[in-house]
Order: C-alpha cells, then sequence, then structure tokens
C-alpha cells in the first residue's frame, strides 16, 4: 500500500487442472452441464477401504509435459501445479520461459496452498525403505515437503519474488490467493502466481480420513455420491487437482496491454478456536471471514450475486455453513445463489480453494452460474438457494468463494467484474 490506498489488483489468467477438466475451458464445460468427475479409484488397491470412490485427473499423459528426469524428481502435487501454471500463464501473455525478457521477474512471486505434502511419497517410503532405512531414495524429501510445488513453480518460470505456501488444511489455497493479494497491495510484487495444488489419492490416503468417517461410503453410484446440501448427504469424495491465478497490480496488466479478466478486491481469515476437525454450529468464524472479506472489499452484503460454497457434502459442514452464510448476509441470504463444485469435482483438499477460485471467476464473467448437482432431497438445516440440479444465467457483479478446513480455518476472497479506474 502507498499512501495508505490500496493498489487494485486483477486477474489475467487461469489455469486448472481437475476430475471435470484438464484446462478451465473443459472445466466449466462440465460444470454448467452438472457432469461429474467421480468415478470408482483406478491404480490403488480398494478392497480393503470402505470409500472407493474418488475424484481423478483423467487423460493426463505426464510423458507430453516433462521429460523422465523430471517425473522421477518431482512428485505428482508439483507436477500438476506446473501444469495449470503453464495455462495461467499462456492465458496472460507471458512466457513460461524464465529466461524470457519483458516481464521483470525480480518482481514476480508465488503464493503456493496445499494440505498434506506428497503423502503417497511418504507411505511408498516408509514401506520400501527397508528394515535398516537403505533403501531410502535420494528424492524422498524434496518430493515430499508441501514446499516443493511453490518451490518448483518458481524454478519453472523464473520468479523470483516472495515465496509462500500455506499448509491450512482445507483453507490452504484460498489463503494462498489472500496472501497474494496483499503481497501486490503493499507493493512487494508486481504480479503473483497463486493457488494451490493437491495429489494425496490413495488406498492409504482415502484410508486416513475414512477412519475419521469423514467420505462417503456411496460406492454403488459415484457420480451421486457427492451432495452437497442435501439431506442424504453422508461424506465428501476424495479428490486431487490444481487451481492458479495469476495476479497483478491494475497499474502493472493495463502498461503491458494485458487481458484483464476479473478483480479480486476482497480476503480475510479467521479461526474458530473450537476443534481440531469440527466446525462450530452456528458458523461463527465462518461468518466473521465473510464478513471481514467484505469489508475488505468495501462491498455491502446485497452487493454479492453469487457465493461459491465450500460445500463439502459432510453434515457438519454444510450445516455450520449455511448458518454462517445466514449470520454474514441477513436477509440477503435467501436471495444470494450459491453452489458446490465439490458435487461434480470432490474434495481436492489443499487444492479446493485454488480450482473453486477458477471456478467463481469463470461463473461471475461467462454469465451463467454452475448448479450444485445431486441435490435431491431438501434438509431444513440447509434451506437456501444453492442453485439444485440445472445452471442458471446470471448478470453477477459481485462473487465470493469460501474455503473452511480442519483446525478451524476459514479463509474467504471476493472477486468483482473488472471496471477500469
Amino acid at each position: 500500500m502507498t499512501g495508505g490506498h490500496k493498489r487494485r489488483v486483477v486477474v489475467t489468467g487461469m489455469g486448472t487442472l481437475n476430475p471435470c477438466g484438464n484446462d478451465p475451458d473443459q472445466f466449466y464445460d462440465a460444470l454448467i452441464e452438472g457432469k461429474s468427475g467421480i468415478a470408482p479409484l483406478q491404480d490403488w488397491p480398494a478392497d480393503n477401504i470402505p470409500s472407493k470412490i474418488a475424484g481423478q485427473i483423467k487423460n493426463l499423459d505426464l510423458g507430453a509435459h516433462f521429460d523422465p528426469k523430471e517425473i522421477r524428481r518431482t512428485a505428482r502435487f508439483t507436477q500438476i501445479a506446473i501444469i495449470a501454471a503453464r495455462q495461467a500463464l499462456a492465458q496472460a501473455g507471458i512466457s513460461a520461459d524464465p529466461g524470457a525478457n519483458g516481464l521483470d521477474r525480480d518482481r514476480v512471486g508465488v503464493s503456493n496452498g496445499t494440505s498434506l505434502g506428497s503423502f503417497p511419497d511418504m507411505v511408498a517410503q516408509i514401506l520400501s525403505g527397508g528394515e535398516n532405512h537403505e533403501r531410502v531414495s535420494p528424492f524422498f524429501v524434496s518430493r515430499m515437503l508441501p514446499n516443493m510445488p511453490g518451490a518448483g513453480l518458481a524454478m519453472e518460470f523464473g520468479f523470483r519474488g516472495p515465496n509462500d505456501t500455506s499448509v491450512t488444511a482445507c483453507a490452504a489455497s484460498t489463503q494462498s490467493i489472500g496472501n497474494a493479494l496483499r503481497v501486490i497491495q503493499y507493493g512487494d510484487a508486481d504480479a503473483m502466481l497463486a493457488g494451490g495444488c493437491e495429489a494425496n489419492l490413495s488406498d492409504w490416503g482415502i484410508a486416513t480420513f475414512t477412519a475419521m468417517k469423514a467420505l462417503t461410503t456411496r460406492n454403488d453410484d459415484p457420480e451421486k455420491a457427492s451432495r452437497p446440501f442435501d439431506k442424504d448427504r453422508d461424506g465428501f469424495v476424495g479428490a486431487e487437482g490444481a487451481g492458479y491465478l495469476f495476479l497483478e497490480s491494475e497499474e502493472h496488466a493495463v502498461n503491458r496491454g494485458a487481458t484483464i479478466l476479473a478483480e479480486v478486491c476482497g480476503f480475510a481469515s479467521t479461526n474458530d478456536a473450537y476443534h481440531q476437525v469440527m466446525p462450530k454450529d452456528d458458523g461463527y468464524g465462518a461468518a466473521m471471514a465473510m464478513e471481514r472479506a467484505l469489508k475488505d472489499a468495501e462491498v455491502a452484503p446485497d452487493e454479492v450475486g453469487y457465493i461459491n460454497a465450500h460445500g463439502t457434502s459432510t453434515q457438519l459442514n454444510d450445516k455450520s455453513e449455511t448458518a454462517a452464510i445466514k449470520k454474514a448476509f441477513g436477509a440477503h441470504a435467501r436471495r444470494v445463489p450459491i453452489s458446490s463444485t465439490k458435487s461434480m469435482i470432490g474434495h481436492v483438499l489443499g487444492g479446493a480453494g485454488g480450482v473453486e477460485a477458477v471456478a467463481t471467476v469463470l461463473c461471475l464473467t461467462r454469465g451463467t452460474l454452475h448448479p450444485t448437482i445431486n441435490y435431491v432431497t431438501p434438509d431444513p438445516d440447509c434451506d437456501l438457494d444453492y442453485i439444485p440440479n440445472e445452471a442458471r444465467k446470471a448478470n453477477v457483479e459481485v462473487a465470493i468463494s469460501n474455503s473452511f478446513g480442519f483446525g478451524g480455518q476459514n479463509a474467504v476472497l471476493v472477486f468483482k467484474r473488472y471496471q477500469a479506474s
């Protein structure tokens, strides 16, 4: 911030890989069609785990993106982060070549969110390390650490500015985008690649959440298993994915002639200070995050035309998020359209907020809001407008994206249609 005036921050590029698409256009088309990306778990044994379905990225040939040496040295969450980020840079008109001229890469940074690091690498190393630990891979640490996608993105594109990794559970990549917003507003960078990634699908990964009774066991009908806000919801579906925004100060974007997609104008994070894994019933902390994000954006609640909900399809989350929206929005809560991207892609954990930020900007700018699919049986505790089952045309000027995580982590972003200064 200079002179007490916040720099405006805009989105000029987006990229994503997720169970519903391998780029933003594929993703949006599937969302508007209400097409689920959930299917039986592939590539891992599922006989001994109660939840046997997942949201996996499809038709991804890593060999088309990386040479064998890179694949061996990096974990899957870093690989999908780089692929999605390349899309964001291409849309922003930025060369992916780290030595390219035309951009001061000392003034561009990375803000990444993830949750568990590379859990599959951790399990595989423990199971294969040998009795005397003689078979520990020299790449184990560099593949596993949660900050490696952020470091990998910096090296891939030569971005030498601020670099941070948020590991605030399922709020991580929304937190990372908010952190990037602040970095640009304060003038510590001109642009930031921000978002998140997660690739922890495996039999062991699913077993950990199954033990907590957090996952659905609706294995016989995978596409209908994730059913946020529906009375018969019985848990979330684990998923993998990555989603990134290329953020710039408005001045920087205008000066280089970039096409501006939207403005990110508000952010807040809070903590429930209540329980390790359960949200507070009344949604107090989540409501406070929404209220503070709107205040930061200088937006009144009744100006919001769309909410991309955290909407996990668990009994506790959906009930508490509904309560939080009612508290934050008052009477407008019953008028604002709400939908859960997780109804179609499942829960990408620490990468969810990045993927859902892409979905939010797409809905905001393309004039049609995606539905919450599988909403069949109304729940008296979840009685708002969740855009059930069918996409809806809407002229939205302001949208918010919610992310809430274990440990009581809450993070909220506010996006606007862009209007030039």
